[in-house]
């Protein structure tokens, strides 16, 4: 019998940056491709989100527009949203990213992508799903990293 894979994968790690400078990089989502450790991302809309109910608007690398509404909000502190093309219904899978104050500046942040609403069915979206990794959310923590410790 074959092992499904985890339908929630998180990864983690500090940054030597404030929670406010961090969480700005993650809630704007003009910056958003600058860590995206996925390369996925081309561009996004401006406008800085703000609370639950908010729709950013991002282009992928191959050209496709996806609508992401934010479900969860917490200034400084928790941000989640669910992708879905534009005026579509989110087909269930989910980005949140988690900041918590560590001494001496420092934020642990941490990633989690959760696919358990994706319909079993969906070949395509549960193969894209299946490539999302723990290492992939790292690669963006690193990239996360990189940019909020160098500002």
């Amino acid at each position: 019998m074959t092992e499904s894979p985890p339908t929630v994968v998180t990864a983690a790690r500090e940054i030597a940056a404030p929670p406010d400078r961090v969480f700005e990089l993650v809630a704007d989502p003009v910056r958003q491709p600058e860590w995206d450790g996925n390369d996925n991302l081309a561009e996004a809309v401006p406008g800085r989100v703000r609370a639950v109910g908010d729709v950013f608007t991002t282009t992928l690398t191959h050209g496709g527009v996806r609508e992401n509404r934010i479900v969860e909000f917490q200034e400084g502190r928790r941000i989640a949203w669910l992708p879905s093309e534009p005026g579509g219904t989110p087909p269930g899978h989910l980005w949140r990213w988690e900041l918590e104050p560590v001494d001496g500046g420092r934020t642990r942040v941490t990633g989690t992508y959760d696919w358990t609403g994706l319909d079993p069915d969906d070949a395509f979206r549960q193969k894209r799903a299946r490539a999302t990794t723990s290492g992939s959310l790292r690669a963006s923590l690193d990239r996360l990293a990189e940019v909020a410790e160098s500002e």
